[in-house]
């Protein structure tokens, strides 16, 4: 066939091409922010978005919300983690056996769970005052005034305990369910198991303490052998919330829009190259959902937005409480968006409380104590309490004996480390209100009344969320790898409402 003189072929340059694609870009990825979108609002049935242990481990993995093992209680949790060993006996268990025995020798009895036998003294009464509060009658010290006006709607577990005595391997254990490294944290598991409900903000978030890291530092959030898209992502509450979120020099918008989709085109074709590279796909979804996060992330961490009662309620622009009560309120805001866990921490170990107890305990408890009961009392006034787990606790408590420098000096004495009883708490979605369940020994060393280990602790979240810890796994190397791993856990249902 003798070619159409009068057509003139254009030849397919860089210019030509961008230009051209554009438009099918753009309509491709309209398409599927749209579908994403729906899924996220319940238009697209989350049947085609299935429980990654309904077939196993799922390939091509995502954050869409997804159906549940069985109807849940809680759709959210907000953890408040007290790093370093809050103090049963100190706060919540009086012994009056540690009044009566001050200073008796106790060394022998727990020799195997004292980290610095050197500094052991005799046993150590509280230097707090105790009262009951509320209906409930829940045992509360005066660190804690104002926890005390939120005791009915809480239950306590007054006998979790813990299988190590230091820091580092008790972190892994209560935030992964194993005393060793590289284990998914709780978030993880969480958002693995029911995606989010938003898909324009991470769905685990840490809020971290902007005078440094915990202990383990971004291991306490870490993904483990998960997808790398189920890591918690670091937001800070001072200075820009998220690094690099914004560009230094902002184009016009219809060029950004264009960049990106003409980034997201070629993205795919280079994932297309390189099937199962999570890392690689957990990339190119970490800057697509940066993309969308710009405006939502903005208004969720704007907290200028509340009235100053909210602001005055949670202890916002005064010391000590300012920077966990401006925490404490972005958690409330982010679950109110469809954040789906939400983790709080403080710096280094401030409940560690080594020497000079009553000043420890008071100064811990005096930048936390009002945040977390204002956002108890403000999750209630908002109808939000029902369907959002608030969990407050640490990795271990403390032991019963003092820890001195100077033997003949009590009054200056702390805690040592005391993993094998210790108290937390939880309220909201699915907790029976004012419970005190369980109970450690009668010096407060070891739980001895209906024991908690971590890993039913661990099953009970779950359970509220509507996750079975059986049917909640990662296939590796032939194994179905858990949350509660090896471990035979029960729910603690005499909690449960």
């Amino acid at each position: 066939m003798i070619p159409n003189q009068n057509v003139v072929q254009k030849t397919i340059d860089r210019r030509n091409f961008f230009q051209s694609a554009a438009y099918g870009i753009s309509g491709a990825a309209l398409a599927q922010l749209a579908c994403d979108e729906l899924r996220a609002e319940g238009k697209i049935p989350i049947a085609e978005n299935p429980l990654p242990p309904s077939g196993g481990s799922r390939l091509g993995f995502d954050t869409l919300p997804r159906d549940t093992h069985h109807p849940a209680k809680a759709k959210a949790v907000i953890q408040f983690f007290m790093n370093g060993g809050p103090s049963q006996m100190d706060l919540f268990e009086p012994k009056e056996l540690l009044d009566k025995r001050h200073g008796e020798d106790y060394f022998n009895e727990i020799a195997e769970d004292i980290s610095s036998p050197q500094q052991a003294g005799g046993l150590l009464r509280s230097p707090f005052k105790f009262k009951q509060h509320g209906e409930s009658g829940a045992w509360v010290s005066d660190a804690l005034p104002n926890l005390s006006r939120v005791v009915d709607n809480v239950s306590f577990i007054k006998s979790m305990f813990n299988n190590h005595p230091n820091h580092e391997p008790a972190l892994f254990k209560i935030q992964s369910g194993r005393l060793l490294p590289g284990r998914p944290a709780i978030g993880s598991w969480v958002t693995y198991g029911l995606g989010s409900v938003n898909q324009n903000l991470p769905a685990y978030i840490v809020l971290d303490d902007p005078k440094g890291l915990p202990v383990n530092t971004v291991q306490n959030w870490q993904n483990g052998f998960l997808p790398p898209i189920y890591q918690g992502t670091r937001v800070r509450s001072q200075g820009a919330p998220i690094l690099n979120l914004n560009a230094e020099n902002a184009d016009p918008t219809n060029i950004t829009e264009l960049q990106r989709k003409l980034l997201k085109r070629i993205d795919s074709i280079h994932q297309k190259k390189r099937p199962n590279q999570l890392q690689l796909d957990a990339r190119i979804k970490s800057y697509e959902l940066a993309a969308r996060m710009q405006v939502e992330a903005t208004d969720v961490l704007d907290i200028t937005q509340e009235t100053q009662a909210t602001l005055d309620k949670y202890g916002v622009g005064k010391e000590p409480t300012d920077s966990y009560a401006r925490r404490a309120l972005m958690a409330r805001r982010m679950i109110e968006r469809g954040v789906r866990y939400v983790q709080i921490f403080l710096n280094a170990q401030p409940w560690d409380s080594h020497n000079n107890l009553e000043k420890s305990i008071r100064t811990a408890a005096g930048r936390t104590d009002q945040p977390v009961a204002a956002l108890i009392e403000d999750l209630k006034d908002r109808d939000m309490l029902d369907e959002v787990l608030v969990v407050w606790g640490g990795e271990f408590g403390r032991l019963p004996i003092a820890q001195m420098r100077d033997k003949k000096n009590y009054s200056s004495a702390g805690r040592d480390h005391g993993p094998r009883g210790f108290t937390l708490w939880m309220a909201g979605g699915g907790i029976k209100p004012g419970v005190s369940y369980g109970a450690t020994d009668e010096i407060g060393y070891a739980a001895q009344e209906n024991p908690v280990s971590i890993a039913d602790w661990h099953a009970t979240i779950l359970h509220l969320l509507g996750l079975h810890h059986e049917e909640l796994f990662f296939e590796r190397n032939g194994l179905q790898e858990k949350l509660t791993d090896t471990f035979k856990p029960r729910i603690v249902k005499e909690i449960l409402a």
